[in-house]
């Protein structure tokens, strides 16, 4: 085992994690050292060995996107407090991007949490906390602003990093 490299180790421990069949199976980073066919792979026989035989199944993870679609529940920890936890399709949810000229996206942003902000020029885009009423999406138009749903990965990073600013 010794002599194994780091992506051979991560193979024998992901073997090791499917075969157990326990009821609650943890797989921590298992990828590691791992080329994108091989992670495809792994994702691929998680959810074929889960199917045929139902577990729960816990993947810490900082590859988000990868996973992103494997995901029923997700829950964001950061220096062992939680910052999110829920479903991951109400967690896709939780926030939006709007884009457009950078006074009116300051209009339609000021009553909602603001997550992020970007600017080149006089073009903003923001992203807020919550989802869209009926009338935030016609004052989005009215505006002419594009809104954009946020994918796991964005609403990960900026909820961590937002906690570390103002942490400041």
């Amino acid at each position: 085992m010794k002599k194994l490299s780091r992506g051979m180790l991560s193979a024998v421990g992901i073997v090791v994690g499917l075969a157990s069949r326990a009821r609650l199976t943890l797989f921590d980073e298992p990828y590691l050292g791992l080329d994108a066919v091989a992670r495809q792979l792994f994702y691929d026989r998680l959810l074929a060995d889960v199917a045929e035989h139902p577990r729960t199944v816990l993947l810490s993870t900082h590859i988000i996107d990868e996973v992103s679609d494997l995901l029923e529940h997700v829950v964001l920890i950061d220096r062992g407090r939680i910052l999110l936890a829920g479903s991951a399709d109400d967690l896709r949810g939780r926030a939006i991007t709007v884009t457009g000229p950078t006074a009116a996206v300051d209009r339609f942003a000021a009553p909602h949490d603001e997550l992020h902000r970007e600017q080149l020029g006089g073009v903003s885009r923001v992203m807020v906390a919550g989802a869209l009423t009926k009338a935030d999406h016609a004052m989005a138009g009215a505006l002419g602003l594009d809104v954009d749903a946020v994918s796991l990965r964005q609403l990960v990073v900026r909820t961590t990093t937002r906690r570390k600013e103002n942490a400041r």
